[in-house]
């Protein structure tokens, strides 16, 4: 308390027009202050909005999107293993000696080597259209040529 007494002694033995200077100096750090913590911001998460509701409404949109691919694959019928078998070794072959085919009981396991992105993901897709198979496994490199070597483990009866 004594310090506060000191305070409002000194301040009362300032001249008037010099406690209006110094109110009006603290009335501007205050106003700069309010405007650089809570005003500038909310005013720039403001702007920042309709450009973030766009993006997020193009990733619903994708969701969406994938959400109804996954639910038209889960409405594919389940086919019998030996015909599943056989969509997969004709996917194969147009990635030609790269890839090799292991099958075991309800199960394949395809040996990649050398075998490009495309090519890849092109061969992915017509397993899980053609085939009604989707990897289980997938322990795959991008060797230094930009192409994938690994095994994928492909369930060949049932969901999987």
């Amino acid at each position: 308390m004594n310090l506060l007494r000191q305070w409002q002694i000194r301040w009362r033995a300032v001249p008037a027009r010099e406690q209006r200077l110094a109110l009006l100096a603290l009335l501007a750090t205050s106003l700069a202050l309010l405007w650089w913590l809570a005003l500038a911001p909310a005013l720039a998460v403001l702007r920042a909005a309709p450009a973030q509701h766009r993006a997020l409404d193009g990733q619903l949109q994708q969701m969406l999107g994938l959400q109804a691919q996954a639910k038209a694959l889960q409405a594919q019928p389940v086919l019998p293993v030996d015909q599943t078998r056989l969509a997969l070794e004709a996917a194969l072959k147009p990635l030609g000696p790269g890839a090799q085919m292991a099958v075991q009981v309800d199960r394949a396991t395809v040996t990649l080597k050398a075998v490009p992105a495309a090519a890849l993901a092109q061969w992915l897709a017509t397993a899980r259209q053609n085939a009604h198979a989707a990897p289980m496994e997938a322990h795959l490199v991008r060797n230094p040529a930009g192409s994938w070597d690994g095994t994928l483990v492909l369930n060949l009866g049932g969901r999987s």
